[in-house]
């Protein structure tokens, strides 16, 4: 009886077409702003925020670049790992060539560097797909890594290949880098930021890029036919993409783990935010951030349970049993819902708008 729409009359197109038209969705979504925001940072202690929301926040913004290229434009990618890495990598060298830049720039920055960079890469797409074009973005995840393995430029040359972060503020006296950042200030910043950009990425799917991407993903030949070009629906795909994984990577060595290496972005981080976007739901802006929750705290539950269960238990044996789980939540997913907890999600409210009437 709560979730009806009776009485609320669309009186635009504006309005009809709405992110969310139906006013419950509006005021659930203040409630849970209002948490984020008010809630987290007053209750949950920083154990918490580091180790859970923090890599959430990072795992989510890297799931809907992802989300971009596979579940909306349909073209598989296994360089994830490779861009993250580019953008961790740029923004270290702009950190460190232009001091005086704002960290939020420097971010932005290293995100545009790893779009042109997702777009050099993202050229084989138009002439392959499917299988094909998940080899050919697999050899830039290795050759990514290896170059910044192997060239110390990368890394200023530094003795052991591992660097830190250089100390940043993101207002004046609050640290998101360096010792003296606080997990509240990383939290309260990764929340504001990551909000915005799947604002933007949800109104960027909505319009003429997202559209032109869905008609790729669902039949390229028909949608060249109608005017679609797959050179640029691709492309910018690819570019947009890699921008927000880029954005992820920098994010995720200047905030989250506070050091640069190539050895954190390997090709199981690649399959790790895959899997997020699998579990999450193709195509969905809410499926990137429920599949990154999924992840981020299967292995800590099942941690959690395992020890509680025997305090002998390897570590591990926990993690091979992580993996089973995985893998079998996979294939679970893709014959039973392929379109993941975001569906779920979805079909949940549609039976609830109609409660309790039969459907």
């Amino acid at each position: 009886m709560l979730y009806r729409e009776a009485g609320q009359f669309k009186t635009s197109y504006a309005k009809d077409q709405a992110i969310f038209p139906i006013r419950q969705d509006r005021i659930l979504m203040a409630i849970l702003i209002a948490i984020a925001v008010l809630g987290v940072p007053a209750l949950a202690s920083e154990y918490f925020l580091e180790t859970i929301f923090v890599p959430f926040l990072i795992f989510a913004l890297a799931a809907i670049g992802l989300n971009i290229l596979t579940g909306y434009c349909g073209q598989l990618s296994l360089g994830t790992g490779g861009f993250m890495a580019c953008g961790a990598f740029f923004a270290y060298k702009l950190a460190t060539a232009f001091p005086e830049l704002h960290l939020v720039i420097i971010f932005l920055l290293s995100g545009l560097g790893t779009a042109l960079v997702g777009a050099a890469f993202g050229l084989p797409s138009l002439r392959i797909k499917g299988f094909y074009l998940a080899v050919a973005t697999l050899a830039a995840q290795f050759f990514l890594v290896w170059m910044f393995n192997k060239f110390d430029w990368w890394t200023n040359y530094s003795a052991s290949g591992v660097i830190s972060a250089p100390p940043r503020e993101v207002v004046p006296g609050f640290f998101l880098t360096g010792n003296d950042a606080s997990a509240v200030t990383k939290y309260l910043f990764l929340v504001c930021f990551v909000a915005l950009m799947a604002l933007i990425a949800k109104n960027l799917v909505r319009g003429r890029f997202g559209r032109s991407w869905m008609a790729i993903r669902d039949m390229d030949i028909a949608a060249e036919i109608i005017g679609i070009r797959p050179l640029w629906a691709k492309l910018s795909a690819f570019a947009v993409s890699s921008f927000y994984i880029g954005v992820a990577g920098a994010l995720w060595a200047f905030v989250y783990t506070g050091s640069v290496e190539a050895l954190a972005f390997q090709i199981d981080r690649s399959f790790q935010v895959l899997f997020m976007v699998i579990i999450g739901g193709l195509g969905s802006i809410l499926g990137s951030f429920l599949g990154a929750a999924f992840i981020v705290l299967l292995p800590i539950l099942l941690n959690n349970g395992m020890l509680a269960i025997d305090p002998t238990i390897s570590t591990a044996l926990v993690s091979h049993i992580e993996f089973m789980i995985f893998g079998a939540l996979i294939v679970l997913f893709l014959i039973v819902e392929p379109h993941g907890l975001a569906r779920l999600w979805q079909i949940g409210k549609e039976k609830l708008r109609l409660w309790p009437f039969p459907h």
